[in-house]
């Protein structure tokens, strides 16, 4: 029959606490769960990393201890050779408070440095672990937050990072995966049309070759289109700045679709504050105008209204905007509208006239580069308004 506990000799329960407290680590290596805490003292990455710090925190530490307390030894001698004047009795207790001294600072230093662990190396030793496991690939790690003073603002930085990669990284992949699907469309149609004419199956006639070369255009534009984002986001757009008068930016918009416009059975309006003058790219601003007036024509029914507006928000901010009476996005999309290859109709294709999915992505990007945001209001079946916010004086944004 196995002994129980109450059945052991007292000084072997001593000696298997001693080897357990060394085997999962002393006391004051488990403050509260973290990331990296397991079951051996160097078991786990962020065990290994505290201990090697607090090794290195105790060597240090030590080292100064010696030298003081060499210090107050030889002090306490030569005090005590020194002091005649008050007799051996004065010179024996000069010395045993140097002795005691000597005893009181190596306990006063082991204290510290338990405390020290506690609240620095372990702290620590975390964020090395957990910085290893995302030089590793792994951007799910966090650090606990339970920290004392700047270490807590330190998980939260080091946390906040992390999430900012994984989302980064998701967003890379999701724009690797976007960018296949829609170059596949196109190259698809390009070699059917080939190859059937090679094999005898279409005549070479001029309708075939206008359709391969439409799908050759559509991929020079979501080329041109993925090179206008990718530079727009890294702040490498070139910007040609000017002072923009707003009145003859609508006009040249609303110009540009009137015949668009009086095709489909739109009225199209132009509603601008006389004097509005902004500092920006007069191209690019025409870019994301046309890119809006093109979306709000698409999805505005005959008999409908689309408005052009320009007003002076405040002293520093002009607002444009692009509004329409058309079916309107419904509340979930809304706050997709403006990511890449988002399109509200999932079914919708270059095919029926779609374009790349890319058109706001690209515009909310030039807008911030001018130091402006872009916002988008909807109700359905009432219509939808673009707002554009843009500053009447050159943004620190556009000068980088």
């Amino acid at each position: 029959m196995a002994a129980t506990m109450s059945d052991v000799n007292p000084h072997e329960k001593w000696r298997r606490r001693g080897r357990e407290h060394w085997r999962n680590g002393p006391p004051w290596a488990h403050n509260g769960p973290s990331w990296g805490q397991g079951e051996g003292w160097g078991g786990q990455p962020a065990a290994r990393h505290g201990r090697f710090l607090f090794l290195r925190f105790v060597a240090i530490f030590g080292f100064i201890i010696l030298l003081l307390v060499g210090f107050f030894a030889t002090v306490g001698f030569l005090i005590s050779q020194a002091w005649h004047f008050g007799g051996p009795p004065i010179a024996r207790f000069v010395w045993l408070g140097g002795c005691g001294l000597i005893f009181a600072l190596p306990l006063m230093a082991i204290f510290v440095s338990i405390r020290a662990f506690r609240r620095i190396t372990s702290p620590l030793g975390e964020v090395m672990a957990a910085a290893d496991a995302v030089a590793r690939g792994d951007l799910s790690v966090r650090v606990s937050t339970r920290r004392p003073g700047e270490f807590s603002q330190l998980a939260d930085s080091f946390n906040h990072m992390t999430s900012e990669l994984a989302r980064a990284d998701e967003q890379r992949r999701n724009l690797t995966a976007d960018v296949a699907h829609e170059l596949r469309t196109p190259l698809h149609v390009i070699q059917g049309n080939l190859e059937g004419i090679l094999d005898g199956v279409y005549e070479p006639t001029e309708e075939h070759i206008q359709a391969t070369l439409g799908e050759t255009r559509a991929l020079a534009r979501l080329v041109d289109d993925l090179r206008t984002l990718s530079l727009a986001e890294t702040g490498q757009l070139p910007l040609a700045h000017e002072t923009v008068e707003v009145a003859d930016l609508l006009a040249d918009v609303g110009t540009s679709f009137s015949g668009q416009a009086e095709a489909a059975g739109i009225d199209l309006q132009v509603d601008v504050t006389d004097g509005l003058t902004i500092i920006g790219d007069a191209g690019r601003l025409d870019q994301v105008l046309s890119n809006l007036v093109a979306n709000a024509l698409r999805h505005t029914p005959s008999g409908g209204l689309v408005t052009l507006g320009g007003a002076l928000l405040s002293k520093t901010l002009v607002r444009l905007s692009v509004s329409d009476t058309g079916e309107g996005i419904a509340p979930e999309d809304l706050p997709h509208v403006f990511d890449r290859f988002w399109r509200g109709d999932p079914a919708r294709t270059h095919t029926r006239g779609v374009g790349s999915g890319l058109g706001l992505a690209i515009a909310r990007q030039l807008v911030q580069a001018h130091g402006g945001q872009i916002a988008v209001e909807s109700q359905v079946g009432k219509g939808t308004t673009f707002t554009i916010d843009l500053p009447t004086q050159l943004a620190p944004i556009a000068t980088q």
